[in-house]
C-alpha cells in the first residue's frame, strides 16, 4: 500500500501549505484569483498558490475539478489534454496519467505526468485533491512526451460560512516540467496558467447553471 501512504503524506503537506501564511509573495492578481509563490522545499523551483472565491457551491466546483477519466476537467482546462486511470488503488486513491499540450507558443512541448491522487473530504465540508509524482510499471516514459514531475499539488474546495452558493478555492502547483527549459519561461508560465485556470473554471460554472 505504498501508493496510499504516499498519498496521505501529500495530503498532510498540502494541509500545512493551506494553513501556513509565511513567505508567500504575490506574482499575479485578477478579479478571480490572487497567485502567490515561494521557493519549494521539494525541488529547485517554486510552489505556486492560487486563492479565489468562486460563485458556485463546493459540490459544483468539485464536479468541474475532480480527477477522473471522461470528467469535465479535460473539457475546460486548457492544460489537460488527456487524463487516464492507470490503477484504482482504493476507493479514494488512484494512479493516473495526465497529458498536457504544448504551451508558451510552442516553447514548452507536450508533457505527461504520472501521479498518485487522493480525494479527501474534511469535517468542515472541504473537498480536496492531493497529488504527487510516482512511478508505475504500466506507464514508462513515452516517445513524443517529456515526462514531467508534480511535487505535492492539488486543490481545496472550501465552503464559505453563510454563503452556500460560494466556494473558497485554493490551488497549489509545484511542477518540474523536465527537459531543458529556461527558468524565465517556467516562472512566467505558471502564474499566467493559473489565472487562465480560474477564468476558464468560472466561465464553465456559469455555462452549467
Amino acid at each position: 500500500m505504498e501508493y496510499k501512504e504516499t498519498a496521505n503524506t501529500v495530503a498532510d503537506h498540502l494541509l500545512s501549505y493551506s494553513k501556513d501564511q509565511a513567505g508567500w509573495k504575490v506574482c499575479k492578481k485578477t478579479n478571480e484569483v490572487a497567485v502567490y509563490y515561494r521557493p519549494s522545499c521539494e525541488f529547485p523551483g517554486n510552489v505556486y498558490k492560487g486563492e479565489g472565491t468562486i460563485n458556485a457551491s463546493p459540490e459544483k466546483v468539485w464536479e468541474c475539478l475532480k480527477p477522473e477519466p471522461g470528467g469535465l476537467r479535460v473539457k475546460w482546462d486548457n492544460n489537460v489534454k488527456k487524463f487516464e486511470l492507470l490503477e484504482q488503488v482504493t476507493e479514494d486513491v488512484t494512479v493516473c496519467r495526465t497529458v498536457t499540450p504544448s504551451a508558451a507558443m510552442g516553447i514548452i512541448s507536450p508533457r505527461d505526468f504520472v501521479d498518485v491522487i487522493l480525494v479527501k473530504q474534511y469535517e468542515d465540508g472541504t473537498i480536496t485533491s492531493n497529488a504527487t509524482h510516482v512511478g508505475h510499471a504500466g506507464c514508462p516514459p513515452q516517445s513524443g512526451y517529456v515526462r514531467g514531475f508534480n511535487h505535492p499539488c492539488g486543490c481545496f474546495c472550501a465552503p464559505i460560512a453563510g454563503e452556500p452558493g460560494k466556494t473558497q478555492l485554493l490551488t497549489f502547483f509545484q511542477t518540474d516540467l523536465g527537459g531543458f527549459l529556461p527558468r524565465s519561461v517556467v516562472d512566467s508560465f505558471f502564474p499566467s496558467s493559473m489565472v487562465e485556470f480560474y477564468g476558464n473554471l468560472t466561465k464553465t460554472l456559469k455555462s452549467l447553471k
